[in-house]
């Protein structure tokens, strides 16, 4: 399948230092192709069992189509915040909102296919719905709820069926002791 450059091709990501300090603004496609640092977050969403609701990013994405990650991801537009960006990228992608709690953030830089290189300093999200899901078949493949536990060993058994910041935002999520993730083990994998 011969994958579609993304619909906001022209957007532009807010381009940081490794203090979050802005340093100016680029595309997005062109921020991924040279591998510019730049601000991203990260949602994670839990039912009150505590488990996880996963999505499997949508076949035609530029970059990770195909692969699971957590409930949704994006990019802060100029001048909006991380937070306000985080509720859009829910609803757009999952077709909910719920109340979304800043949790950590952290610089990874990852090459991806394609020849494109995630290097974004990520903002972790937390939130709890127990709701159904409306996924946006644009985004999203599929969806489910897992437990952290069935997540962590499949990650390691399979990493290859995961996006390259899953495995870094998950046991850095678990180490923050919320009660979301508190009593949960999950290693980290790289």
């Amino acid at each position: 399948m011969e994958l579609r450059p993304p619909a906001d091709i022209h957007e532009r990501v807010v381009l940081v230092d490794r203090d979050d300090r802005q340093v100016g603004t680029a595309p997005k496609l062109a921020v991924h192709v040279d591998g510019q640092l730049h601000r991203a977050f990260s949602v994670f969403v839990f039912d009150s069992a505590g488990n996880t609701l996963l999505q499997r990013r949508a076949a035609g994405k530029y970059h990770s189509a195909g692969l699971w990650s957590n409930t949704c991801c994006g990019h802060p537009r100029p001048g909006e915040p991380s937070g306000a960006a985080a509720h859009r990228r829910l609803r757009e992608e999952m077709g909910f909102d719920c109340g979304l709690r800043p949790t950590l953030s952290f610089v990874y830089r990852r090459d991806l296919e394609n020849g494109l290189i995630e290097h974004e300093l990520d903002r972790v999200f937390v939130g709890q719905f127990d709701g159904t899901p409306v996924p946006n078949p644009d985004e999203v493949d599929d969806w489910r709820w897992v437990d952290l536990g069935v997540v962590a060993t499949d990650m390691i058994a399979n990493p290859q069926l995961y996006s390259a910041w899953f495995p870094i935002a998950l046991p850095k999520l678990c180490a923050t002791g919320l009660p979301e993730v508190r009593g949960r083990v999950v290693r980290r994998t790289g």
